[in-house]
């Protein structure tokens, strides 16, 4: 989890995942280390700009461990589990869900945390598709002992290997736990690969190894040490064009913007959207003491998407991007290799994105809403009733 993850979890107060049993954070401090895939060689690095607190630098979580901590600060009688929706529909009047075991649920707000394939987006939004990436993700979390002094000179930071084609991710998680990442490519349409792979189906582990048997001897050592590996289709979706459905329904997390997991921001994206929602809430409901009605939900929900949807957005244009660009045919490997090093050096800067503020983008809409609203009292004709409350001697 990147840094604005981090700082995230601490204005939220889960102040319990940022200990380093529940997360792992690098010795070395940096959040990103990119190494070649044949010469195992560092060829460029991601680092912190403006990260003064180490609590807040980039840390790796099982995310099951994240979601304990998580927990603590929830009461148990407000969590239902067992529950898949159905459909969810939304009036003037309240909320309402519908699942498939023929319960009902009704409420006054309706907030879908529900995931990429999230059915509460689908209740609204019915002809939104996914896009398949064209890649199959092989991930393995297991524990830390089945690597640990088994591998010479393995990095004790988290490591992307780039290879022409495809990437392998390695790196010590939270709670003694270990993780390897790899990837192939499925050329088959998202319809096809939709029904005969399912999300965290059991994958080949000799596949894996397979796949990544030519990289170098400590790739090669982490599959030969992975004792088994799932399989998770990436899909990506285009950005939303509103996150508020009639006055009482938004998205969060993958939900709202289904961008595939890249640069692994997702879980911090969703705790930032919570901070900004949490934000919106407290401005409409605490700081003016409005009424719980439908137009202020409405207004406090449309606070969050203003501040959370241009952010998102920008990083689905570039998920896009990626998965519309076409791979190039090199003449030699020289060539090949040369573009692979050009690219891995010439990686775009996303501090936009690691160390984005949601708070301080929050503030900023408010500000710049306050504002138009001066500007309109400002340029309000003067009224009869305007000139009976001037105050005495006042001039215009």
């Amino acid at each position: 989890m990147e840094y604005q993850g981090m700082r995230t979890l601490e204005k939220l107060g889960v102040h319990n995942a940022l200990t380093d049993e529940v997360g792992f954070r690098g010795p070395s401090g940096i959040p990103q280390i990119f190494r070649h895939w044949k010469t195992d060689q560092v060829v460029s690095i991601d680092t912190h700009t403006n990260v003064p607190n180490p609590r807040h630098h980039t840390t790796r979580f099982h995310r099951g461990h994240l979601h304990s901590a998580l927990l603590e600060h929830v009461p148990r009688e407000s969590i239902h589990l067992g529950k898949k929706i159905v459909r969810a529909e939304a009036d003037q009047g309240g909320v309402s869900l519908y699942f498939e075991d023929g319960g009902n649920a009704h409420g006054d707000i309706l907030i879908g945390a529900d995931g990429i394939r999230s059915s509460v987006r689908q209740s609204f939004i019915p002809d939104y598709k996914l896009r398949f990436s064209g890649k199959i993700f092989m991930r393995a979390t297991f524990d830390a002992s089945l690597v640990a002094g088994k591998i010479p000179d393995l990095p004790a930071d988290s490591i992307h290997w780039w290879g022409p084609k495809d990437n392998f991710f390695a790196s010590r998680l939270g709670k003694d736990q270990y993780t390897t990442v790899g990837a192939y490519d499925d050329p088959r349409s998202a319809e096809e690969v939709e029904k005969s792979i399912s999300w965290d189906q059991l994958g080949n582990v000799e596949f894996l190894r397979e796949r990544y048997k030519d990289w170098n001897p400590t790739v090669k050592a982490l599959t030969e040490l992975t004792p088994s590996t799932n399989l998770y289709p990436n899909f990506a979706g285009d950005a939303l064009q509103n996150w508020v459905f009639g006055p009482r329904v938004t998205l969060v997390g993958d939900a709202a913007h289904a961008h595939g997991g890249a640069f692994a921001a997702g879980g911090s994206l969703a705790l930032d959207d919570s901070l900004a929602l949490g934000l919106a809430f407290k401005e409409v409901f605490s700081s003016r003491k409005a009424t719980f009605s439908a137009r202020n939900i409405n207004e406090a929900l449309g606070l969050y998407s203003q501040t959370r949807q241009p952010h998102t957005a920008r990083l689905l244009g570039i998920v896009h991007s990626q998965i519309d660009k076409k791979g190039t045919i090199f003449a030699t490997g020289e060539e090949e290799d040369a573009a692979l090093v050009a690219r891995m050096t010439g990686r775009p800067n996303t501090e936009w994105l690691s160390e984005h503020d949601a708070e301080a983008a929050f503030d900023a809409v408010v500000e710049q809403l306050e504002g138009a609203q001066r500007q309109v009292r400002l340029a309000r004709p003067e009224t009869k009733i305007d000139r009976d409350i001037q105050p005495q001697g006042s001039k215009l």
